[in-house]
C-alpha cells in the first residue's frame, strides 16, 4: 500500500470520527438546552414554608424549650438551613425574644437571635400550636378528683362462663 492510499484511508476514518464528534456535540447542544428546563430546586424546605439559614459561625445548639436553660437536642451547623413551623416568645438572647419551633421535629426550638428568616413565622398560637416555656405554663394546685359513684347504681356482676364438660379418657 502506498503513503497515498494510507493517507486516503486515514482521512475517511478522520471524516467518520469528525461525524460522530459532530453528532455528538449536537446532542449534547440539545441536552444542555434543554437541562435548564428540567433543573430542580435545591434540597430544602417546600416552598411557601418558613424556613432559617443559621448565622452563628459556630452553629446553632437546638433545645428541648426555648430557653438556653433547656436540655441540648442537638447542634445545626453554619449555614445549615431549618425549616420552621412558628414562633414564640421565650428566654431573650442579645435582646431577641423569639424562638423558632422547628419543623417536622417534636419540641425543638432554636434561638431567632442566630437564624435569619425566609419569611413569616407565624405565632405558634396562630398556627395551633400552644406549646410555651415551662416557667410560663400555669399550674393546677390540686389535681381534679375523679366523680364519686352514686348510690343508686350498683356494679353490675359479669356472668361467669360455663364450665367445660370433662371428657373421659377412652
Amino acid at each position: 500500500m502506498s503513503t497515498s492510499d494510507i493517507l486516503a484511508v486515514r482521512g475517511r476514518q478522520l471524516a467518520a470520527g469528525a461525524g460522530a464528534l459532530t453528532a455528538a456535540l449536537a446532542l449534547g447542544a440539545t441536552l444542555l438546552a434543554a437541562a435548564p428546563a428540567q433543573a430542580s430546586a435545591p434540597p430544602g424546605p417546600p416552598q411557601g414554608e418558613p424556613y432559617g439559614v443559621v448565622t452563628a459561625s459556630g452553629g446553632l445548639y437546638f433545645r428541648q424549650d426555648p430557653s438556653t436553660d433547656a436540655m441540648i437536642r442537638g447542634h445545626f451547623r453554619h449555614q445549615a438551613k431549618v425549616g420552621l413551623q412558628c414562633k414564640v416568645r421565650g428566654q431573650s438572647i442579645g435582646g431577641n425574644s423569639i424562638w423558632y419551633l422547628i419543623r417536622d421535629s417534636e419540641d425543638t426550638w432554636v434561638s431567632a437571635k442566630h437564624v435569619n428568616n425566609s419569611g413569616n413565622v407565624k405565632f405558634c398560637k396562630d398556627v395551633g400550636r400552644n406549646r410555651v416555656p415551662m416557667d410560663s405554663t400555669p399550674r393546677m394546685s390540686k389535681p381534679p378528683k375523679p366523680p364519686k359513684p352514686s348510690k343508686s347504681s350498683k356494679p353490675s356482676k359479669s356472668p361467669k362462663s360455663p364450665k367445660s364438660p370433662k371428657h373421659a379418657a377412652g
